[in-house]
Parts: C-alpha cells; sequence; structure tokens
C-alpha cells in the first residue's frame, strides 16, 4: 500500500509541475510580448535599473498587476466553477484542494523544508480566502433592500404566530 501511495504521489507531482511548467511559458511568452525579459527578472528588481530606466519600473508594475489580475480571475472562476458543482459539499472540494497542494509542496520540497514554508503559506492562505468570506460566497448575498427588509418581515410574522402558539398552549397548561 505505501509503494502504491508513493507512486500516487509522484504521478501527482509530475502532473502539476507538467502544469505549472505550461503556465510558466505562457507567462514568460506574455513578458516576452510586453517587452520583459524573463529570465532575468531579478534585474528588474534592483534600484540601478530602476534609476536608469524608469518605464522598466513601469512595464514590472504593470505586469506585477497584469499576473495578480490573472490570478485572482482564475481562482475566482475555479472556485465559483467548484462551488457550483459541489454545492453545499463545496467545503469537501476545499479540504481536498488544501490537502493536494500541501502533498504536492511537502513532496517537492522534501529534501529542504525551509524552502516549502513560503508555498504552504500562499496555500493556507488561498484556503482562507476561498472560504465565508471569498468573492462567490458574497456573490449570491447582492438581494435588494426591499428584499431583505421583505425576508425579515416574513421572519417577524413567523416568530409572531410561533408566540402566539406558546402562549395559547401556556394559558391551556395554567386552565388545566
Amino acid at each position: 500500500i505505501s509503494q502504491f501511495f508513493s507512486r500516487l504521489t509522484e504521478r501527482f507531482v509530475n502532473g502539476v509541475d507538467i502544469l505549472m511548467d505550461t503556465f510558466w511559458r505562457i507567462w514568460t511568452d506574455l513578458l516576452d510580448v510586453l517587452g520583459i525579459d524573463a529570465s532575468n527578472l531579478t534585474h528588474y528588481f534592483s534600484p540601478a535599473a530602476i534609476a536608469n530606466n524608469p518605464t522598466r519600473a513601469l512595464l514590472l508594475i504593470g505586469a506585477i498587476l497584469l499576473a495578480y489580475w490573472f490570478l485572482s480571475l482564475f481562482l475566482g472562476f475555479f472556485f465559483y466553477l467548484l462551488h457550483m458543482l459541489f454545492g453545499r459539499f463545496f467545503w469537501i472540494a476545499r479540504v481536498a484542494l488544501f490537502t493536494l497542494s500541501c502533498v504536492y509542496i511537502l513532496q517537492k520540497y522534501e529534501g529542504d523544508p525551509e524552502h516549502a514554508v513560503l508555498p504552504l503559506c500562499f496555500v493556507v492562505a488561498v484556503y482562507f480566502m476561498t472560504g465565508p468570506v471569498g468573492f462567490y460566497w458574497r456573490r449570491n448575498n447582492n438581494s435588494s433592500l426591499e428584499e431583505k427588509m421583505d425576508h425579515l418581515d416574513s421572519q417577524i410574522r413567523l416568530l409572531n404566530i410561533r408566540l402566539s402558539r406558546v402562549i395559547e398552549n401556556m394559558d391551556r397548561g395554567s386552565d388545566q
């Protein structure tokens, strides 16, 4: 059984590596189109390079914002799709993805656990962002103020009916 799980984990890690390599190639091609050399990104972060060429800094900031926008769109769509597919059992999908992500990171950085801290922190942050504070959880609460007031009014009516029934039952109990 141990050998089966180790092979399964290895294949999972290889599959995710291929997926991440594909995303990285697409991203580097996009950066090349923007005129940013993706092979040497650390050059763009040095203060001397920014002082010598401020347009490079602007391009770098634009690329970072573009990456953040693509990542948020992808994660938002992906988790909204999962929420639509799993409905009330979305938490199972969240836990499964969280577990698989942690297995991937721990398997990938098996010999060097210090390098696994930052990816694990990122995975934990995504896990908590996809919880009840996430965008797709709030999407269904876009009802108007009138609808909310009608809902509260119906809840008050139901509470009044229940309260009157309880009072009637107490009156009957005291009469007997």
